[in-house]
Formats: C-alpha cells, sequence, structure tokens
C-alpha cells in the first residue's frame, strides 16, 4: 500500500498572516528618499527583489533603529483566523512553515506569541552595526531559481519533495509567485489570484484563515 503524503503548509507573512505589507508600512512612515521608485522598480521587475528591498533597507540610518523595530512591530496587525488555522494544523499533523520575504527583526518578534518553531520560520536578516540598515540573505536561490530572490521560497519548496508530500502554499503577491507554480494547491488572495487564474493553477481563493481551515476541511472530504 502507498504511504500517504504528509501535507505541508508554506504560508507568506506580509499581506498574508499581517494584514499590511509590513516593508511597504515602515518606507511609506519613515519615507527615506528613493524608497517609492524602489517598490516601482521591484513590482515592475525591473530590479530583483533581494536587490530592492536591500537597497530600501540601505536607505534607513541603524541610528534609528528602536523607532524603526517598535514601528514596525507595532503597526502589525493579524489576519483573523491565524490561531486556529495553526491550532488545525497541529490536529492534523500538517506541518506548517513560515516564508517569509520579510526581516528578523519584526518577523520573528510577531510571531513569538504562536507556537511556531523558530526553525520553521524563514526570513531575511538584518545587520544594525553599520551606518545604514544591512539586509541579510540567508535563504539564497538554489541552482534552479535565477530569480535573485533574496529569501528563495521555491528552494525552500523543493527541500520537501513532492514524492513525499502533499505541498501547499498561501500567499498574496509577487514574492509567491514562483512557488505557486511548484505546488499542489494554492490558497491565494490579491495579485496571486491573477497569477493563478492566467496559468490556470489549481487554487481557491482566501481572505481569511477561516477559509482556508474550511478549503482544508472540504480537501479532507474527497
Amino acid at each position: 500500500m502507498t504511504k500517504a503524503k504528509r501535507r505541508i503548509i508554506f504560508c507568506d507573512f506580509d499581506g498574508t498572516i499581517t494584514v499590511n505589507d509590513n516593508i511597504v508600512a515602515i518606507m511609506k512612515h519613515f519615507k527615506p528618499d528613493g524608497w517609492d521608485k524602489l517598490v516601482e522598480q521591484v513590482i515592475s521587475k525591473e530590479v530583483s527583489v533581494r536587490e530592492g528591498v536591500g537597497r530600501m533597507f540601505a536607505l534607513l540610518p541603524t541610528s534609528r533603529k528602536k523607532e524603526i523595530v517598535d514601528y514596525a512591530i507595532g503597526n502589525v496587525k493579524i489576519r483573523e483566523g491565524f490561531e486556529e488555522l495553526l491550532a488545525y494544523c497541529e490536529r492534523e499533523d500538517i506541518l506548517f512553515l513560515v516564508t517569509s520575504g520579510g526581516i528578523d527583526f519584526f518577523v520573528y518578534p510577531v510571531l513569538s506569541g504562536f507556537p511556531i518553531p523558530q526553525e520553521h520560520i524563514y526570513c531575511n536578516g538584518s545587520d544594525f552595526n553599520g551606518s545604514h540598515i544591512r539586509i541579510l540573505w540567508t535563504h539564497a536561490c538554489d541552482e534552479h531559481c535565477g530569480n535573485d530572490c533574496g529569501m528563495c521560497k521555491t528552494t525552500i519548496i523543493r527541500s520537501y519533495p513532492a514524492a513525499e508530500y502533499e505541498r501547499i502554499l498561501i500567499g498574496d503577491s509577487i514574492t509567491d509567485f514562483a512557488g505557486a507554480k511548484l505546488v499542489d494547491t494554492v490558497f491565494a488572495r490579491a495579485h496571486l489570484i491573477d497569477l493563478c487564474e492566467e496559468l490556470s493553477l489549481n487554487y481557491k481563493p482566501f481572505e481569511t484563515f477561516h477559509d482556508v481551515i474550511t478549503h482544508l476541511e472540504e480537501m479532507n472530504a474527497r
């Protein structure tokens, strides 16, 4: 008898676990010169996510570290149903990973109140030792990805082979596009819905994590 594949969820952070995009919120609040042009260049793919985000944070002086960190953490609103989804995954033995293009100084503190082991949280690092913030790319692209992601979600997805795992992605935007093409099922909102429609990917739309739980239960019933 064939062994059933274990379900694994790769869940985005900014705009998915959180209601808002924290990187954009930080830039809008502190308004360093040139940040808006960099955002446009990332969205239009004129520059890579790694280059764009790195250059954005390099505009912020480390002398404002406390302000920036306090704002980033205090500005976060968690999407409804997140705690219930984690409890559901625990009950159903679904492996839940956070795969975030966000930065450790706000991702880790925000998620510290939830039962997610830190080794299951993938995000970018930060260095406040110089005059300006430097982003550390601790999860770079493997040889199969040429997108210069910074935090490469497809590299992480590939480390959980399709032969052993039923792979599910939850996300909303540009950093989830490549990963959505690899997995069995996508739970999508915002810009990711457009991509899933365009490529005819297997997806379900969601607004809250209660919707995700409903979709997972429907998958169980098949």
